[in-house]
């Protein structure tokens, strides 16, 4: 349930006339989703019923959708910013640490977030532990999407840029950690399930606060007197801008209506 916050200047969330509303709806989206699953967990937490509760867990289930949904949207608009080289690694391996494989291991972790509320809802021979197994590894996905989000390097990037990234990366990194130690807790069995859901439900809240500071540096971004934005390293800049000479970025291209000389 995390999500890539970045502050490189490649990336392109939809045409060049509408870049700037696909990045909106893309952090809307994924407010939206936070919320859902925040909802959903205290449904499971606030009630004993098994109706109320299952429903809790379908509308947690939908969240998780969601917010796969809005980081493959990521991914895809950091490929299209390097018009999909993702040989450019080599030079830049941040690129392919952060800006590729974070919206990727999210993403994953949310199929397997709802993979293990299917096998919570089955309630089938096995189904409880296959549940605890899955949902220990989409935990630990999110973890790890979290810490590499966090490990990024800043050589242009002004220090309102550094604020408004760690003010997205903390809260998610710290909500990932909680449903890590729940889900742990959950496969031994160490506490009583109203704790674990607690947890989660914490963990989820701190997201969707993660997710409202992601609005605003989104729009931060986006103004004016925009802070400085970090560019591709290693050489990698120099030779994407060499192979776009005469030519529109991928997302351009596809998005350009044919014109005729008169």
């Amino acid at each position: 349930m995390v999500k890539l916050a970045t502050a490189r200047e490649a990336r392109l969330y939809g045409p060049a006339l509408t870049v700037r509303r696909w990045e909106y709806i893309n952090a809307g989206a994924y407010v939206f989703g936070t919320l859902l699953l925040a909802a959903g967990l205290a449904a499971v937490c606030a009630s004993s019923d098994r109706g109320v509760r299952a429903a809790g867990l379908v509308v947690a289930a939908a969240a998780l959708v969601i917010v796969a949904a809005v980081n493959a949207h990521d991914l895809g608009a950091h490929l299209a910013g390097v018009d999909c080289r993702v040989g450019l690694v080599r030079f830049d391996p941040q690129l392919g640490l952060v800006e590729l494989l974070v919206p990727a291991l999210n993403a994953a972790g949310c199929v397997l977030g709802v993979v293990g509320v299917a096998f919570l809802l089955a309630q089938g021979d096995g189904r409880e532990r296959q549940a605890a197994n899955t949902m220990l590894a989409g935990a630990l996905l999110w973890l790890l999407g979290s810490v590499l989000n966090s490990c990024q390097v800043y050589e242009r990037a002004d220090g309102r840029a550094q604020l408004l990234q760690s003010s997205v990366q903390i809260p998610i990194l710290v909500g990932s950690l909680l449903f890590l130690v729940a889900a742990v807790l959950n496969c031994r069995r160490a506490c009583e399930p109203f704790e674990r859901w607690t947890m989660c439900l914490c963990g989820s809240v701190l997201w969707f606060v993660g997710a409202l500071f992601n609005v605003v540096k989104v729009f931060m971004m986006h103004q004016s007197d925009a802070p400085r934005l970090e560019k591709l390293r290693g050489g990698a800049q120099e030779w994407l801008s060499r192979d776009r000479e005469g030519r529109v970025p991928l997302v351009w291209r596809s998005a350009a209506a044919p014109t005729e000389l008169r």
